[in-house]
């Protein structure tokens, strides 16, 4: 930009977020949506929530074998020796008795404990699935913040050294306007002050790069060397924070994890009282018995049915103490979800409200860049013909970077507070994103271990 037959190296900033051009061919760009898309298929956190869900599908089998029969063999073998001692007369006899049997039991009513086991255990899956959600909701959060703060301190980074080449450029000016005495020394030392300042500020600014390219990695799972700019998530927004909020405490994850546990620790306290109620059960066993003589082996066969009822009188005051106690759970558990009603309002009124003040701040800092450049020429002008001092034309420099610095800031704000708003809600996923990956199904372990009767093999085949 040419100002007066000067030539300024310094960038002009428009509402527009450019910050991506420090770090990228336009051509192999790396997309926001596309690191996202990296994110949801690779981050350990998020694969190590999904293999927790996994593990909690297995409750449902679990809970299932409580209507299953057990089977048991069992089998022993012996040396017995007789030794008979008469007058004139000594016997012995040695023996090998074994035995072979099975045992078959089989649970008819056991107060309804498996079937609130097994209710419980689906609510455990459903409120499973609604925490892996809220963390794949957190990692694209983390992952739109990550990008959006390499590409900030990227083109924060670039200011400062912009500033350092301006500073040097101006001490030069002044050196040689006060070895024809148009200034004094006074002038100079300020000159190298400022230039000394900024040579610290980017400093300041690659060691933060440096701080974000770490996390991007953390979360996106390589380096970034090619970013293109950020994409905000607005589009997918309600029209109204009243919108907003009814979404919100229907869908957001947390909100629904936490009733699906009030119906787990409501079907617990029907499990634990489920130990004062009668309990009948089946037996059949079939056991063979060899006495193992050697000479004339015998045999003996028998089977046994039995059924058994079993009727609880008093424990102790154990079970009714643990009931006691599953019912209070119950109860922490329904405030739980009052909580997080809370907690999910606030979210969604506090990320609006970011959002809001992120455009505003955008609306005024590209006023203030405009004016401080104005602002910078005319002091520039002045100081030629002796109105303005080298500590004014300073002052105005760093008040145009300053500026500057917060468009940048505060276009990154805007981006990441659209993800935050729609992290707010309950809707940021990578269906409701658009990202090319394939998606993980949340259902297909569950199905295929929910009926599973034998097998220490998982689906995947560890």
């Amino acid at each position: 930009m040419k100002r007066n037959g000067r030539t300024t190296r310094a960038a002009v900033f428009s509402g527009f977020f450019l910050m991506a051009t420090a770090l990228s061919a336009p051509a192999q760009a790396e997309t926001m949506l596309g690191a996202l898309a990296k994110a949801y298929a690779a981050n350990p956190t998020l694969n190590a929530q999904r293999a927790t869900l996994r593990a909690t599908d297995e409750n449902l089998p679990q809970a299932l074998a409580g209507y299953r029969p057990t089977v048991n063999a069992s089998g022993s073998t012996s040396v017995a020796r007789t030794d008979t001692r008469v007058p004139g007369n000594r016997t012995t006899h040695t023996l090998y008795p074994s035995s072979l049997g099975i045992q078959i039991d089989q649970n008819i009513f056991d107060g309804n404990r498996t079937r609130n086991s097994v209710r419980a255990a689906e609510s455990q899956v459903l409120g499973g699935r609604e925490q892996l959600r809220n963390t794949e909701q957190s990692i694209l959060l983390n992952g739109a913040a990550a990008y959006m703060n390499v590409l900030r301190d990227t083109a924060v980074l670039n200011l400062q050294r912009n500033n350092v080449e301006v500073l040097v450029e101006q001490l030069r000016q002044t050196e040689d306007r006060f070895s024809v005495g148009e200034v004094t020394r006074t002038d100079v030392a300020q000159a190298e002050a400022q230039l000394a300042s900024s040579r610290a500020q980017a400093s300041l600014a690659e060691a933060n790069l440096r701080t974000s390219i770490a996390i991007y990695r953390q979360y996106i799972g390589e380096t970034p060397r090619q970013l293109g700019p950020g994409v905000a998530a607005e589009r997918h927004l309600p029209k109204s924070l009243e919108q907003a909020i009814r979404i919100g405490l229907a869908e957001h994850p947390a909100i629904i994890a936490a009733l699906h546990g009030v119906d787990v620790a409501e079907f617990q306290v029907k499990v634990v009282e489920s130990a004062l109620y009668p309990q009948l059960g089946v037996s059949a066993a079939v056991t063979r018995n060899f006495d193992g003589s050697g000479t004339r082996d015998s045999v003996i066969t028998s089977g046994t049915l039995v059924a058994q009822l079993r009727v609880p009188i008093y424990e102790g005051g154990l079970v009714y103490s643990q009931t006691r106690q599953a019912k209070e759970q119950a109860g922490q558990q329904r405030l739980q979800v009052d909580i997080t009603r809370d907690q999910v309002q606030q979210a969604v009124v506090s990320a609006w409200a970011n959002l809001e003040a992120a455009k505003q701040r955008i609306t005024a800092a590209q006023a203030a860049v405009g004016a401080n450049e104005i602002a910078l020429s005319g002091t520039r002008e002045e100081a030629k013909v002796g109105q303005r001092t080298t500590l004014d034309v300073l002052n105005a420099q760093q008040t145009l970077l300053s500026s500057r610095v917060s468009l940048v800031t505060a276009q990154r704000d805007r981006i990441v507070a659209s993800y935050e708003v729609l992290n707010a809600i309950g809707r940021l996923s990578a269906e409701g994103l658009g990202l090319k990956v394939a998606r993980y199904d949340a259902k297909r372990h569950f199905e295929q271990v929910k009926t599973k009767w034998i097998g220490t093999s998982t689906p995947d085949g560890r």
